[in-house]
């Protein structure tokens, strides 16, 4: 009864949960109306006080793509903007100390892609994000390194960017412009699609960039730990990872795809205190 007893009275339960939110739809809002201004702009009726930039110049993948480029010729990437170079950085470091926290704080598809499960959830409840066995899970889920390097490649090889074709995240805002391509909508459309079935479909078997961020999961500053002597097997940490990480069944979770969102530790979800937390360090 007292090993039970902290599920039913959990301490700061859902802290973290609120605080993630706000920033999630924070950085939704802000790119919608950065995209929104830039088709305004191009007709002279921007808002003055917001960014007209892309959504190209405020991508950090774009970065990415454009590094090898950039070494060789001095140049970026057409339509790439050297914001994304800052970001690409800014992206690393934070990656290097807390893990991949854009994907899991930031990215308004990732957002987006977890609005859309809520009405999964509803439809089909404890069905939903168990529809993928195992087994075919566990492979698809390096599908995304495939893509990154064939991105990489593509885009070295052809000096344009050429992601942007098949992009659901500027498809996603910018679906009433003529600059997205039908590719970035079909992609789109599927991934609207998965994500009443699977949670983050997108960022799971797809994101080159969550690909990208998910390496540095390996050898991170700050570590995910499970206290073992007081966790209580209630797997409530498992159940809230919206990347199907068993958390439960490790002492320190270095999966290459956590996205650092903290929906399993004490202040969210787990209700021991102080049972699952980021801590700096840790060895698996």
């Amino acid at each position: 009864m007292e090993l039970s007893q902290p599920a039913k009275k959990p301490i700061k339960r859902r802290k973290t949960n609120r605080i993630r939110a706000w920033v999630q739809l924070f950085f939704f809002v802000l790119i919608a109306l950065i995209s929104i201004n830039h088709t305004l702009a191009e007709d002279g009726k921007g808002i003055a006080f917001l960014s007209s930039a892309s959504l190209h110049a405020l991508c950090p993948f774009g970065g990415v793509v454009s590094l090898y480029q950039f070494i060789t010729t001095g140049t970026l990437v057409q339509k790439v903007h050297q914001s994304s170079l800052i970001l690409m950085i800014i992206g690393i470091v934070l990656a290097i100390f807390a893990g991949p926290v854009f994907c899991g704080w930031v990215c308004p598809l990732g957002t987006f892609q977890e609005w859309i499960a809520k009405i999964g959830k509803k439809i089909f409840k404890k069905r939903y994000n168990h529809f993928v066995p195992a087994k075919v899970d566990n492979v698809l889920r390096y599908f995304r390194y495939g893509v990154l390097i064939w991105v990489v490649f593509m885009t070295a090889k052809s000096m344009t960017l050429i992601f942007a074709n098949v992009d659901p995240y500027f498809a996603l805002f910018n679906f009433w412009s003529s600059e997205v391509a039908i590719g970035g909508l079909i992609v789109l459309g599927l991934t609207i699609i998965a994500s009443l079935f699977v949670e983050r479909p997108w960022c799971k078997y797809a994101c080159p960039y969550g690909a990208f961020q998910g390496i540095f999961n390996l050898f991170r500053v700050s570590s995910l730990r499970r206290n073992v002597d007081t966790c209580i097997d209630c797997k409530a940490c498992d159940k809230a990872c919206p990347m199907n990480i068993e958390v439960s069944s490790k002492t320190i979770v270095r999966d290459h795809q956590c996205i650092s969102c903290m929906e399993c530790t004490s202040s969210a979800h787990c209700p021991v205190p102080r049972t699952v937390d980021f801590v700096i360090g840790g060895k698996k």
